[in-house]
């Protein structure tokens, strides 16, 4: 079982940056790695991924804004957050599916691997 911890959420000024740190339990070169949120009352939605290629894919949202990068050597995924806005408040997730898995993939819901989430807010 792959086990998935968040780390690095906080409380921050619109505009100002956090990064976001995912740490796994083994080895997650062959995953396909992602971060996804849930706004207060909202359903949860696709932030970044990355998979097993390193190609990585943004929701329109926080293009040019964020950037997802991993770690294979230290099983580490990481989310750099810049220019963050009050829209971006959401707890954020960690997943991993294994193999190839792109931005939209219902592998997502059907077959990943899940964090407890780390709660982002940003205040105007």
């Amino acid at each position: 079982q792959l086990q998935l911890v968040e780390s690095g959420g906080g409380s921050v000024v619109a505009g100002g940056s956090l990064r976001l740190s995912c740490a796994a339990s083994r080895d997650t070169s062959r995953y396909s790695m992602g971060w996804f949120r849930q706004p207060p009352g909202k359903e949860r939605e696709g932030v970044a991924t990355m998979d097993n290629y390193g190609r990585p894919k943004y929701a329109e949202s926080v293009k040019d804004r964020f950037a997802i990068f991993r770690d294979d050597a230290k099983n580490e995924l990481y989310l750099q957050m810049n220019s963050l806005e009050p829209e971006d408040t959401a707890t954020y997730f960690c997943s991993a599916v294994r193999g190839t898995a792109g931005f939209s993939s219902t592998q997502w819901h059907d077959n990943a691997y899940w964090g407890r989430g780390t709660q982002v807010t940003v205040s105007s």
